[in-house]
């Protein structure tokens, strides 16, 4: 199966440009450490590395920042279920992606227009031993319109599986640490 028609993301925690650039190009970022505080400079440096470079980059959890220090987006996890201000100005080629776990958190991210949903976990990983699986996973998706990512537990044994779901990708938060 070819995975090359699938959006691909992974999650880093620091600003490593070394690591980044060891990836394929089609790979997408998501910046998401809620323990360190990143100053802009350093974060203006980042995103204008990964711009140079040709990899997206998106920003954890604060849309203002990701708009200002132009990031390709922002990531609004599964916990926040704030409207999102979209009085910002928010650029054309801004993308705001999302994680939900079941179907009430897919409706909050409807309701803050979150362009692509990640739905996790679909196969068991260490974090979460109750995966929702194919069938699940597809039962949560089938009545909505929006893109859909997946997420939790993938790896190079079941990475096939995927082509059973409608989505548009998948996404990994261990990949960048084995894989590098």
């Amino acid at each position: 199966m070819h995975f090359d028609k699938y959006n691909f993301f992974t999650y880093i925690d620091n600003l490593n440009q070394e690591n980044i650039i060891k990836f394929n190009k089609k790979v997408n970022f998501i910046l998401r450490n809620y323990e360190k505080k990143f100053i802009n400079k350093e974060l203006i440096n980042f995103v204008n590395f990964c711009k140079k470079n040709r990899r997206k980059i998106y920003l954890a959890n604060d849309v203002k920042k990701a708009k200002a220090l132009d990031f390709d987006g922002v990531y609004i996890p599964s916990f926040n279920k704030l409207p999102i201000k979209y009085d910002l100005g928010i650029k054309r080629k801004f993308s705001i992606i999302g994680s939900a776990h079941c179907i009430e958190e897919v409706l909050i991210k409807k309701n803050q227009n979150i362009d692509m949903i990640f739905i996790s976990p679909l196969f068991e990983n260490a974090k979460k031993k109750t995966p929702l699986g194919i069938v699940k996973f597809n039962l949560i998706c089938k009545d909505f319109n929006n893109k859909f990512i997946a997420l939790g537990g993938i790896n190079r044994q079941n990475k096939a599986m995927l082509k059973l779901l409608n989505i548009n990708g998948y996404a990994a938060i261990t990949y960048y640490k084995i894989y590098n």
